[in-house]
């Protein structure tokens, strides 16, 4: 096999297996039986069909989220503000759920769209500043990220109830939910959302591998100056890139309130979906087929992790242990590489 070709393979799984490592030696010191912990890990995420569904509608926001991350970060850009794309996307998804009486056929896609447009709009302003003005897009997403919290909890308390915590659920012509999926999964709250984003994936792949569009738009991520040079209207691609991310971020907003819990909540801190989908990305190596591996394996440790206290005795904090062992060892990939390239020259 050829070290240089499947090395971003390898990397991501030497990572997993190494974290998962670790998180068995942290419970053998910590008085755990790590065997009887990654088995009841196991038994909650495949362990029947509840748990398939419920760890299948864990993965779908994360594959969205990811997207948004990776998108931005093949285009040059970091939007740490994904998490604040996800919350006015649930919130203009749950908005247009409940503002209008319209067949299914119209309302579930015109949630989505908005949803999506939310988000999109939400990406646009660190992009127009960084185009504009310079101003380093990481600073201003983090901003974006309390202004979308604080804004969302207002118009929620404000505008759309009367001073309620939570709207009322969005109507049934908008939901994404299925008798198919409950029937399926044991009722479970698994949901066509699924298809959305792998529709998602393909688009992502699709305009940044086959495209002149995707060509532009990674050219300026790689070098700013040659892309000028070339021809390229570099802050118009910036904008672009940054409105695209927020799109995929708004989606995944729009899986939870559409189909997850069917109504926005006042929250009193962020729902982690935006900040899980950093990991994500770099899990999956910023590839659209990368970030589904990524979501599949942050959802089914989320989800199979609340497992662990009633079956192993296990608390679910190591399970963010081991996730962050292996977001340790991804961000080291460094030295697994270096690692690898010393074993392949001594086994010539």
């Amino acid at each position: 096999m050829n070290l240089n070709r499947y090395m971003n393979l390898l990397i991501p799984i030497i990572a997993i297996l190494l974290g998962l490592i670790c998180g068995a030696i942290i419970m053998l010191v910590s008085g755990y039986n790590p065997i009887a912990g990654y088995s009841a890990l196991w038994y909650g995420i495949f362990g029947d069909s509840y748990y398939i569904g419920e760890t299948v509608r864990q993965i779908t926001p994360y594959i969205l989220s990811g997207l948004a991350v990776a998108f931005a970060f093949r285009t040059g850009l970091f939007n740490i503000g994904v998490e604040g794309q996800v919350l006015v996307g649930w919130l203009a998804a749950v908005w247009v759920g409940l503002a209008f009486e319209l067949p299914m056929i119209i309302h579930l896609p015109l949630s989505i769209i908005v949803a999506a447009l939310a988000g999109a709009l939400w990406g646009f302003v660190p992009g127009f500043l960084k185009a504009r003005f310079k101003v380093h897009e990481v600073i201003v997403s983090i901003m974006m990220n309390y202004i979308a919290l604080y804004v969302t909890n207002a118009i929620i308390r404000d505008v759309i109830t009367d001073n309620a915590d939570k709207t009322d659920n969005i109507l049934p012509t908008a939901s994404l939910r299925s008798g198919f999926f409950e029937n399926l999964t044991d009722f479970s709250r698994m949901h066509n959302g699924i298809f959305i984003a792998i529709i998602a994936t393909i688009i992502m792949w699709f305009l940044l591998e086959k495209t002149t569009k995707g060509f532009e738009l990674r050219a300026v991520g790689f070098n700013h100056d040659a892309a000028h040079y070339s021809g390229m209207k570099v802050n118009r691609n910036i904008i672009l890139s940054m409105v695209i991310s927020g799109a995929f971020a708004g989606l995944a907003g729009a899986m939870e309130g559409l189909g997850t819990f069917e109504f926005a909540s006042v929250k009193s801190g962020f729902t982690g979906i935006g900040f899980d989908g950093i990991a994500v990305a770099l899990i999956g190596g910023n590839t659209a087929l990368g970030v589904i591996f990524g979501a599949v394996l942050f959802g089914g440790l989320k989800v199979g992790a609340l497992n662990m206290p009633s079956e192993a005795g296990v608390p679910n904090e190591l399970v963010e242990i081991v996730i962050a062992l292996i977001i340790f060892f991804v961000a080291a990939s460094y030295f697994i590489r270096l690692l690898l390239f010393r074993f392949k020259k001594e086994g010539k």
